[in-house]
């Protein structure tokens, strides 16, 4: 990303505050492709550097609004169907290739692609409006929904507070290396569903 990009958003954000957060996190949520993954970084840098935000609030303020905006995803998925889903790609110039990857890993995975779906570019984005598209059940989305975001908000922005003195490598780490939050991701859901079976079948 643009150096003068990167200080139009820290600017925004010091202006802003939590609502720079919430309202970026909740419009990309829902389907928007807007740079969320920064806009948390860059908080948790200042909640580290200038010490005007708080990590906490932060983390409380993401991922509620990760969770609202998945949620206005499958909202506008569910009732505006494939239709809407391909005007939505074009307009966004959002590839295909992306939504037919997140319509595999959909039909492999199930609700579980909701929770990885975070920690893969591009597929944040279209996981809300395509689980409601393919009429995904609502609780099980819910469920992951809110799993997913709890831990990618924790670990973009706790990454953010703890190296903020390294931040510019930091961001580029993180954009690098989407692949190895991508396996703590499935690791924790490989412990969440080995806890799962173990209860069911104490029961």
């Amino acid at each position: 990303m643009p150096h003068h990009l990167l200080h139009l958003l820290g600017a925004y954000l010091a202006r802003y505050g939590y609502w720079a957060v919430a309202v970026a996190l909740l419009l990309e949520n829902a389907g928007l492709p807007l740079p969320g993954e920064t806009i948390l970084l860059l908080a948790s840098f200042f909640a580290y550097s200038q010490h005007n935000l708080r990590l906490s609030y932060i983390i409380v303020v993401g991922v509620c609004a990760a969770t609202i905006g998945d949620n206005l995803g499958f909202l506008i998925g569910h009732y505006g169907g494939r239709t809407l889903l391909r005007h939505y790609g074009k307009t966004l110039r959002i590839r295909e290739a992306t939504i037919r990857r997140g319509e595999e890993l959909f039909a492999r995975y199930g609700a579980a692609t909701i929770f990885v779906a975070r920690f893969i570019a591009g597929m944040r984005v279209i996981a809300g409006p395509l689980a409601g598209v393919l009429r995904m059940d609502w609780r099980k989305f819910a469920i992951f929904n809110f799993l997913g975001a709890a831990l990618w908000v924790s670990v973009i922005a706790g990454a953010g507070y703890l190296f903020g003195r390294h931040w510019y490598t930091l961001f580029r780490i993180v954009k690098s290396f989407n692949l190895l939050l991508l396996a703590a991701a499935a690791a924790v859901l490989v412990i969440l569903w080995f806890r799962r079976s173990r209860r069911q079948k104490g029961q």
